[in-house]
């Protein structure tokens, strides 16, 4: 049993969204994972997806999931995700990629989409950066 409550809510007042949540409130002793923001370059620094927007979006999210297994937390354990997006590219083409690489979440977390005219790397189409709330574990 875990020593701290994650709580996902569509207050009344606010629209009820499918893929994210409105509010996410945590309580009790748990441990907050920052995760910078992650792009399309793989673990050999390479670029995967030049001009592919899917793709892009698919790698960003693998590494996310790798930086989140580092500290044995899933997807599931995401209260915030921020994501840049180059303007130009369709919101609409990175949730598909979502669903297929991640899938739909009992707890979505919270999500900010921003549309960008250029991330730090310019052959970059999307950036990613999440906090998680897990259980500490022991080693």
């Amino acid at each position: 049993m875990s020593n701290f409550m994650v709580k996902h809510s569509n207050p009344e007042g606010l629209f009820a969204a499918r893929f994210y949540s409105q509010l996410v409130t945590v309580s009790g002793n748990a441990k907050t994972i920052y995760i910078g923001g992650q792009n399309a370059i793989n673990n050999n620094g390479e670029l995967v997806g030049k001009d592919d927007f899917e793709l892009q979006t698919k790698q960003a999210l693998e590494n996310t999931k790798i930086a989140l297994a580092s500290e044995n937390a899933t997807f599931n354990d995401v209260i915030k995700l921020n994501i840049y997006i180059a303007d130009g590219c369709d919101p609409a083409v990175g949730l598909k990629a979502f669903m297929e690489t991640v899938g739909e979440l009992k707890n979505p977390p919270l999500i900010t989409v921003l549309k960008v005219a250029g991330l730090a790397n310019p052959l970059c189409l999307i950036e990613i950066d999440a906090i998680a709330v897990a259980e500490e574990k022991g080693d």
